[in-house]
């Protein structure tokens, strides 16, 4: 396979070290989670899942590694089926790391590594559909410490632009969006995670509630042209005469929503609020009658 990411040789050096190259895919999850505790440099990004720690750039890679017939996907579990050996393909700090989450970990079952990850990193246990089977009443109190939960009423706003899928729902999940909404006029991306159908996936498996809002978005023709913040600023002038002005209707849901949900965010691309138009969403809603809330931009 030409121009491996070096991630999916970390992956797969990982599945060698272990039975023969062999793993149940929880295990797999969770032992790649403590290996990015020992690595300086993260191969992949975790979220609080329903088994606890779990990485969607994991799980995606390795199902492309399927498609390649490097990896065979087995009922629960994931097979290393290529004779290349990849830990030496490594550079010496993952070498390292492996080996010593090998001697720590390769005496323990799936249950047991996911007792232990709960046990040792519980933020990582606070969206598990499990948790009550795995830990004891005082451990269930250190993971119950570490949700988050928001009082006040806000409007959030978030880009995606240079972050991961778990990076960005971590975000949102410290923050205890109840509702996404992407604001985006055509829900896809070339970037991993976000599409909608991927989006909508990830959020939901978190506890978030995910709504494509289309009529607020800004068609990509008239994206086309933009080289300086003049050329945005120009944009939003002509966003706020047409669409802010025509969509009313929808400005109004999102605020029903808001107040109804406590808690929403607004979603597009750019990381910079200036160069995206959820800030000129987010300020006119903001001046609708009976907006008595915070906006925050994260």
């Amino acid at each position: 396979m030409k121009g491996m990411y070096y991630r999916r040789k970390v992956v797969l050096a990982l599945l060698q070290a272990f039975n023969n190259g062999k793993l149940e895919k929880l295990s797999l999850q969770k032992l790649l989670f403590l290996l990015t505790r020992e690595q300086a440099n993260k191969s992949y990004d975790f979220v609080p899942y329903k088994f606890g720690c779990f990485s969607f750039q994991a799980n995606a890679d390795l199902r492309t590694l399927t498609k390649y017939n490097l990896v065979k996907d087995s009922d629960n579990n994931w097979e290393c089926i290529d004779d290349l050996d990849y830990f030496n393909a490594l550079k010496q700090e993952d070498k390292a790391a492996i080996l010593c989450v090998k001697e720590k970990f390769s005496n323990l079952n799936s249950k047991e590594l996911i007792q232990y990850t709960y046990q040792n990193y519980p933020f990582y246990a606070t969206k598990s559909t499990i948790v009550k089977e795995v830990l004891n009443d005082e451990e269930l109190e250190k993971v119950a410490a570490q949700k988050r939960i928001g009082t006040d009423t806000v409007l959030f706003t978030i880009g995606y632009e240079g972050t991961s899928l778990e990076t960005y729902i971590n975000k949102l999940i410290l923050n205890d969006v109840k509702v996404l909404c992407d604001v985006r006029k055509n829900s896809f991306s070339m970037k991993y995670g976000f599409s909608k159908s991927q989006l909508k996936t990830a959020c939901e498996g978190v506890g978030i509630e995910f709504l494509h809002m289309p009529e607020v978005g800004i068609k990509s023709e008239k994206r086309q042209v933009l080289n300086c913040q003049a050329d945005y600023d120009a944009l939003f002038v002509d966003y706020k005469k047409t669409v802010l002005h025509n969509e009313t209707e929808k400005q109004y849901e999102i605020l029903k929503l808001l107040k109804n949900k406590g808690r929403i965010a607004l979603t597009c691309f750019e990381k910079n609020i200036h160069q995206c138009h959820r800030k000129h969403l987010a300020n006119s809603i903001k001046h609708l009658e009976g907006f008595n809330y915070i906006v925050k931009h994260i």
